[in-house]
């Protein structure tokens, strides 16, 4: 367990879900200059970053090549890195197939499972939320191809002007941004990442759930001192989680 201490007047901050590149790379550039504006401001008072996932709406690393683009965001990070403040990365399903370019270029970890954190004594468990809890077998079965050695390994045979363009297709084209049930609490009967809250809290306490993928804030009160928050997105909500004393979830509005 990764733990965490705030010094006076520091922050830690939660964002996900910028799905940099869709619909276009041109369509979401304005998305990314608000984000790295964002990220801009925070370094201010930023004990620590958390990024949970779908930052890239399609990412896949070649053993010497990456997609095109996102040069701001990423010299951004590496700036934020570079100064000292610790960045943690949670690999979503849009950009699950990274592997070490993050680490090897901007010293960021890289994590493709829910963590624990310490967050000044408060138990955080943190994920990107996909593929957990009930139903949603669908998706589960998909991501066990699409993350199987083998398929990883014919996908990279591909020439990256076809996989990288076939990537970014199969990506939009498969609901890659906000859709219909995201628009709105579906309440905790059908709100999976509820269930599996609550079934995490059978086995363990936790005073916080941090997650991203459903593109919805929420905050919801799964116990007198345990919570579920969802982050939203920066593709309709431009919203984010900061954390010093509680947890809150805000709207960046540069």
């Amino acid at each position: 367990m990764i733990s965490i201490t705030t010094s006076k007047n520091k922050k830690v901050y939660f964002a996900s879900d910028q799905h940099l590149g869709a619909p276009t790379h041109e369509a979401s550039f304005p998305r990314e200059k608000k984000f790295v504006a964002w990220l801009d401001e925070i370094k201010e008072d930023a004990e620590a970053i958390f990024l949970l996932g779908d930052l890239f709406d399609f990412w896949f690393e070649y053993k010497t090549v990456v997609p095109k683009g996102f040069v701001r965001t990423l010299g951004k990070l590496a700036e934020i890195k570079d100064s000292g403040i610790p960045i943690y990365f949670f690999v979503g399903n849009h950009d699950m197939w990274m592997h070490d370019y993050f680490k090897k270029e901007l010293n960021i970890p890289v994590f493709h499972k829910p963590q624990v954190f310490k967050i000044n004594n408060k138990i955080f468990f943190i994920g990107h939320g996909d593929g957990l809890g009930p139903k949603d077998n669908g998706y589960k079965r998909m991501k066990k191809v699409f993350t199987f050695p083998l398929f990883k390994w014919l996908f990279r045979w591909l020439h990256p002007d076809l996989g990288v363009r076939l990537g970014q297709y199969l990506s939009v084209k498969n609901k890659m941004i906000s859709g219909d049930d995201d628009a709105k609490y579906l309440g905790e009967e059908k709100e999976w990442l509820v269930q599996y809250c609550r079934r995490k809290l059978s086995q363990a306490h936790y005073d916080y759930f941090v997650f991203g993928h459903r593109h919805l804030p929420l905050e919801v009160q799964l116990e007198e001192n345990s919570m579920y928050l969802n982050l939203g997105d920066w593709i309709q909500y431009f919203t984010y989680g900061e954390f010093e004393d509680s947890f809150k979830i805000l709207k960046y509005n540069q």
